[in-house]
């Protein structure tokens, strides 16, 4: 960054923080088996697989709290993607997403359980045509954290529909991923500045541990 964009930015207040809320949850996004398959057109290489140890680190403190809720996101779409609208048509290798494949599933190092919330979605936003802002204000989460891929993407998609649905929006920076680390970097960059507040895993753990432990 160019020393007059630093100055621009710093007039903007750009990647202010935020005051968190008192009601967190978790989503994890899009950890499907396309992104880990090696033939798979959407691989994420090792961008994706450090955001998924990360994720089931994060996944394993979560569990030791049943008052917080644990959202997972997945893709799936009728065969031949009738319900994927412009999406479907523009990104030929979201077939990989269609019902029944098993690139669709969610990874097998994610052992959903019955208390989880399942959001099932044919768009980048995991708010996007689901109930999930319904769901989530139910259970007067005021505060999110978001992890999963790609980045550049669904995260990405995500993040904007949290902080327009009123939700303060964390993103765990090390447990987001992407196929090339430069959309990666630019993209955690614009959420920073714009919608979110960014955190690692390590502090998304001390920050779990804190809120719930008064709950």
């Amino acid at each position: 960054m160019t020393e007059d964009l630093k100055t621009n930015y710093s007039k903007a207040k750009y990647h202010s923080p935020q005051k968190y809320g008192e009601k967190l949850a978790i989503i994890f996004i899009d950890f499907a088996n396309a992104y880990y398959d090696k033939n798979s057109p959407l691989f994420g290489a090792e961008g994706c697989q450090l955001a998924l140890e990360n994720s089931v680190k994060l996944l394993s403190v979560c569990r030791n709290y049943e008052s917080l809720p644990i959202v997972f996101t997945e893709v799936k779409y009728k065969n031949g993607g009738e319900n994927g609208g412009a999406f479907y048509k523009k990104v030929p290798a979201l077939s990989c997403f269609d019902e029944g494949k098993k690139s669709q599933e969610i990874h097998s190092d994610f052992k959903l359980i019955k208390s989880d919330i399942l959001i099932t979605k044919q768009y980048p936003s995991a708010f996007f045509k689901t109930d999930l802002e319904n769901v989530l204000k139910r259970e007067n989460v005021d505060t999110l954290l978001l992890t999963g891929v790609t980045t550049s993407g669904c995260v990405r998609a995500t993040c904007i529909d949290s902080i327009s649905s009123n939700f303060v929006t964390l993103v765990v920076s090390d447990a987001v991923g992407d196929r090339a680390k430069e959309p990666h970097e630019a993209n955690l960059f614009d959420m920073s500045a714009k919608y979110a507040d960014l955190i690692t895993t390590n502090e998304a753990i001390e920050l779990i541990k804190i809120k719930m432990q008064n709950k």
